[in-house]
């Protein structure tokens, strides 16, 4: 599944490329795509210009990202406020900026149609990523209600060692299964997890009740480095992730630790080790993370 750095790289692409781009059209291939509206029929209608009395369709005015979803605000001279367009990519979505030429993909599920004979096309091999159009004066967590389930973002102020600590301590759970609620940490999933506590030297079972308060803020560090690293390599592709543009990201070849079970590790040579925690694997180096681990 994309996490916060594979988004990230696509809420940036999108950023470069589709700001202030009326949409003029669009066409949905899967109907379980599209979350809301409920009704096919309506999101087609409301995403196109013909919907606007003033015949201006709705521009793409920025995208956001709020843990892995990625959420355009829609701005039209029709409207008094801004309608939103929420995508979550799930396991295998893709975002593609494509000339409407360009053949469909068998896994094409919403295109969105601009000038220029451009399309934001939507491809999904599992079928599993969503997409909202909420309409204006509609809160958003109203209709994207995953939004309201989020804890604070790894690069806000807000994410501060105590806060880490208050969200993990007393917490009979290991830490690799707390690191993937994303009512502890907004956009962390398995890939940076296991990185993380690779860099802050604790193995992915210790309990989270048994962690002593530096850690955690050895744990903080490590997950904001090691997102902002991946962030500059245009995130990790080990099967579907592609970039705006159709590129892999570059990660997965300087991780420490994920997807390198019986791999030398990268410090000190022990072969890495990889077990399952909540149907889950997890990748680690039993030298470095016990050698930092409990205690030390």
């Amino acid at each position: 599944m994309p996490e916060l750095p594979e988004v990230e790289t696509v809420r940036r692409g999108l950023n470069q490329l589709t700001l202030n781009q009326e949409i003029t059209g669009g066409d949905v291939l899967l109907d379980r795509t599209i979350a809301y509206p409920f009704s096919v029929n309506e999101f087609l209608d409301r995403i196109q210009k013909n919907a606007y009395p003033s015949g201006v369709g709705a521009a793409i005015a920025t995208w956001h990202r709020r843990g892995k979803y990625l959420l355009a605000e829609l701005s039209s001279s029709s409207l008094p406020s801004s309608s939103w367009l929420g995508v979550h990519l799930r396991m295998t979505g893709q975002l593609l900026w494509l000339d409407r030429d360009e053949p469909l993909h068998k896994h094409t599920r919403v295109r969105l149609f601009f000038g220029e004979h451009q399309e934001l096309r939507f491809v999904d091999q599992r079928t599993f990523g969503k997409m909202w159009l909420v309409p204006p004066g509609v809160a958003v967590e109203s209709i994207i209600t995953g939004l309201g389930k989020l804890a604070a973002e790894p690069f806000s102020p807000e994410f501060t060692v105590e806060y880490l600590a208050s969200k993990l301590q007393n917490r009979r759970r290991p830490i690799k299964t707390a690191l993937l609620d994303q009512s502890v940490v907004a956009g962390l999933g398995n890939i940076y997890a296991d990185e993380a506590l690779f860099k802050s030297g604790i193995l992915p079972e210790t309990l989270c009740i048994d962690l002593q308060l530096k850690q955690i803020e050895r744990l903080r560090t490590a997950i904001i480095q090691v997102l902002e690293t991946s962030i500059e390599a245009g995130g990790t592709t080990f099967s579907n992730f592609l970039n705006v543009q159709g590129t892999n990201g570059n990660y997965g070849g300087v991780a420490w630790v994920y997807n390198r079970a019986g791999k030398p590790c990268r410090v000190c040579g022990t072969a890495i080790q990889r077990l399952r925690l909540a149907g889950r694997s997890s990748h680690f180096c039993s030298q470095c993370q016990t050698l930092r681990g409990v205690g030390s």
